[in-house]
């Protein structure tokens, strides 16, 4: 399985904007459910689509865009709307047939700390910690309990403690969704604590609370937001960006330009949750599109079916994922339905 990112670009013919409209769903929904699905990003303009991801899930999403805009064929003169169902079903078919050349899997590399021996439990995790070992900058891109950060911060302990680096920093943006900054008590420390509680119970999973505490107050171990990164150079270090989605373009390229030798750098997020205004181009996008032919940088992609916490979680997602589609559904009969009104008003009063 290769680690690099491709790009392909995809032309649907014939150009028909009702037709694109249907395929890509009311506020896009069905493109969004696509990338969550198969672990891709797509981007469009008129009948022009872009898909950023791994090879075997760039194919996958293209021939399903194919598939799916033939179902948007006009009947009888009208142009059918794609249900969500269709797409779901579409998705299930694909991915059911899809199989990885087992011979092609990355060799299998166990983290150690000491608290235990912490082993993949999947492949693209495999190949997730694979490409940590072999790269100096990997992307982890993918829904919440895939793993993306517990493995990066067990990943940069073993490293630690293997001497490899000198110390571990690890941040994240401080995006405001729903309470305010100004409503949390404290000084600005204690406010920004809340949303870098993640990485600190990794942390104290794998090394215990008091030497977590005695690191950070060595400097070995650094948890700071994003803003505070802005004018460093951070060599010897293994440093991870998460919730990497909640970038703006300008904080991803401050961050990824201040790695500096003998560093290492995960970044990590899921580009289906995204806090930001909706003006505001996620910065973790964007380099999926700037990077994606630099050699150097692994970019991987987890799907939901990589869901490691526990069992209900996954059938948490599922259930979710299934509400949102009978959402989709039922959004977009009641925008035929006022279609229908509309046109049947037109005519009445045409007739009259």
């Amino acid at each position: 399985m290769s680690n690099k990112l491709t790009a392909m670009d995809l032309y649907l013919e014939p150009a028909d904007t009702r037709r694109l409209a249907s395929l890509c769903g009311p506020f896009d929904d069905n493109i969004k459910q696509l990338e969550r699905r198969i672990g891709v990003e797509i981007s469009y303009r008129n009948n022009h689509f872009r898909i950023v991801g791994q090879a075997q899930g760039c194919l996958t999403a293209s021939n399903l865009l194919k598939t799916l805009y033939v179902e948007t064929a006009p009947v009888k003169g009208s142009t059918p709307d794609l249900e969500p169902e269709q797409v779901h079903i579409a998705i299930q078919e694909a991915v059911s047939i899809e199989a990885d050349d087992e011979s092609d899997q990355p060799k299998e590399h166990f983290i150690k700390t000491r608290k235990g021996v912490i082993k993949p439990r999947n492949p693209n995790q495999t190949l997730y910690v694979a490409n940590i070992v072999r790269h100096d900058i990997t992307f982890g891109i993918g829904p919440a309990g895939t793993g993306k950060t517990y493995l990066a911060v067990a990943a940069a302990v073993d490293a630690l403690e293997r001497q490899e680096v000198r110390r571990i920093l690890l941040t994240r943006p401080a995006v405001e969704a729903g309470e305010k900054l100004g409503f949390l008590p404290g000084d600005l420390s204690q406010k920004v604590d809340p949303y870098l509680r993640p990485l600190y119970d990794a942390l104290f999973e794998m090394l215990g609370f008091e030497k977590v505490e005695r690191l950070i107050e060595k400097s070995v171990i650094e948890i700071a937001p994003l803003a505070y990164m802005r004018g460093r150079t951070l060599n010897d270090a293994f440093i991870i960006l998460d919730e990497s989605q909640n970038t703006t373009v300008e904080q991803m390229k401050m961050f990824l330009t201040r790695i500096g030798f003998n560093s290492k750098a995960v970044i990590t997020g899921d580009i289906t949750q995204i806090d930001l205004p909706k003006h505001v181009k996620s910065g973790l996008r964007h380099s999926i599109e700037v990077l994606a032919d630099v050699d150097e940088i692994s970019f991987n992609f987890f799907q939901s079916k990589d869901v490691v916490r526990h069992p209900v979680v996954a059938r948490i997602v599922e259930a979710y994922e299934k509400h949102d589609q009978l959402e989709q559904a039922a959004k977009a009969a009641r925008e035929r339905a006022r279609e229908q009104q509309q046109s049947a008003m037109e005519t009445s009063h045409h007739e009259s």
